[in-house]
Order: structure tokens, then sequence, then C-alpha cells
């Protein structure tokens, strides 16, 4: 994929996040995506993000930043969203959750492959907490 095509890949896997809909986010992924830290798998992938969507149902994405090298996209996002059902053991605090996350991430055949960057759930935990 030429850049501006990563681009447009990008933000189509942007929307389907902020849309929800996770048959159409595990489209984006290769079936044994590796994470760094994380369970290798779509399927493991489209489980972490589940159980994100049931603790913040209103949880949004938001580009700040994409780069695009070759076959690798490095991208900052700002996440958010109220914590209206259990997320991470805990209890429904009604918290609005805001947090800064910086991942990379290796694409083949339109396909994330790899990925790695900031502990997310670990941010979402200690906003809750």
């Amino acid at each position: 994929m030429e850049p501006w095509e990563m681009r447009e890949w990008f933000a189509d896997f942007l929307e389907a996040l902020n849309r929800h809909d996770v048959e159409r986010v595990r489209e984006f992924l290769h079936p044994s995506v590796r994470r760094a830290h994380l369970p290798a798998g779509a399927d493991a992938w489209i489980a972490d993000y589940a159980n994100l969507l049931h603790g913040f149902p209103d949880w949004q994405w938001k580009r700040i930043q994409l780069l695009v090298e070759d076959d690798r996209l490095a991208v900052h996002l700002r996440g958010g969203g109220g914590h209206t059902g259990p997320y991470a053991f805990v209890a429904p605090t009604r918290t609005r959750v805001s947090i800064a996350s910086f991942a990379m991430y290796r694409v083949e055949c339109g396909l994330i492959v790899e990925a790695t960057g900031t502990d997310d759930a670990a941010q979402i935990r200690s906003a809750i907490a």
C-alpha cells in the first residue's frame, strides 16, 4: 500500500472501532496478529475490545497524529468514554475516562500483523480505581 492508502485504511479502521463494529474490526486483523505483552490472535484482540465496550459503551477514539513509513503506522490517539458497565472487575463508577494511546502497527495486505504500544488497559484501570 502507498502512504496515502495506509492513511485511508487507518481511517476506515478507526471508523469501525468508533462504530463498535467488532466484526468489521476483525476484518482489519490477521488471524494470528501479534501484540506486545498481550495474547496473540484476532480473537484475543476482539475479546479485549468487547470488554472495553462492555465497561465503556460510549467509548470513542480520536486520531491525534498518524505517521506512515513503508508497512508501518505510528499512531497517537485519544480515547475516552463513561464507565457505566463493569470493567476489569470494577463495578461502574460513572467516571469519565480520557487516555492518550500510542501504537505502532505493521500491516501486510491490509491486515494488522503486529501491534505494540502503550498499555491502554492499565491506564483505564488506574483512572477508575
